[in-house]
């Protein structure tokens, strides 16, 4: 944390801090409201104050005390040991993992499969910027490399510092022992937005993480398998999703 003394107005709370705010804000609205009692509305009422502070950016105290936590240096960022949360889950797709590595490597290619996803724009062969939509009609934005890579095989990616979300992930690609697809896995780990009590409004709010990324690789299947993407190779019958595997 920074301490400034010439904090006027503005953004002058973290990315994070603003998410947290606003998951925090919108769900004890909404518990207040269900409760219909004067208590509840006073709830509902109080916690619109933190709504506004994740939707603005700005909190008053912060700039009475002349701080401000947006601020911070440049360079790389990764999610701490044992800080962050894990998901692991991979899918078989009837590929070859060449066809899966170069959609893939190209990460704009990315918001097509992955609704959470706004936009991912290209700065050069190994940086990129990711936008990704929050509650509320909000938005998360970082800036991440490819720190680690073999073609046809893996792809590694970290955010920046100044991300808004830390987070760092890899997908694997590894052909099937029968040579009629490829299973590919992807591991993600983040810190959420204000630490586990981020993670549990989340999930209060019916945003599970895990589940969206397993929903991101049935669609990833689906786009990779129809047939104006790539040539159709034989495949077998069995139901769409079946290939969805969590470790």
């Amino acid at each position: 944390m920074e301490r400034s003394s010439n904090v006027i107005g503005g953004i002058n709370i973290s990315g994070t801090e603003r998410l947290a705010s606003t998951l925090v804000g919108g769900a004890l609205m909404a518990y207040g409201l269900k409760r219909r009692s004067l208590g509840g509305t006073l709830m509902a009422l109080g916690a619109g104050s933190l709504v506004f502070r994740g939707a603005t950016g700005h909190c008053l105290v912060y700039k009475a005390l002349g701080l401000n936590t947006s601020q911070t240096k440049s360079g790389v960022a990764s999610v701490r040991h044992n800080e962050g949360i894990k998901i692991e889950t991979s899918v078989i797709i009837d590929r070859s993992p060449g066809e899966l590595y170069r959609f893939w490597r190209n990460f704009e290619n990315l918001p097509r499969f992955m609704t959470s996803l706004e936009s991912v724009k290209k700065i050069d062969d190994r940086h990129s910027h990711w936008v990704v939509k929050a509650p509320a009609g909000t938005t998360l934005e970082w800036g991440a490399e490819i720190h680690n890579e073999k073609e046809n095989e893996f792809i590694a990616w970290r955010s920046l510092q100044n991300a808004e979300l830390n987070n760092a992930g890899s997908v694997h690609f590894t052909p099937d022992a029968d040579g009629r697809g490829t299973t590919v896995k992807v591991i993600l780990s983040y810190e959420p937005p204000g630490g586990k009590l981020g993670q549990a409004i989340a999930r209060f709010l019916g945003q599970e993480p895990e589940r969206q990324i397993r929903q991101d690789l049935e669609r990833f299947k689906i786009v990779m398998e129809a047939e104006e993407i790539a040539p159709v190779w034989p495949r077998s019958v069995e139901p769409l999703g079946s290939g969805i595997r969590n470790n």
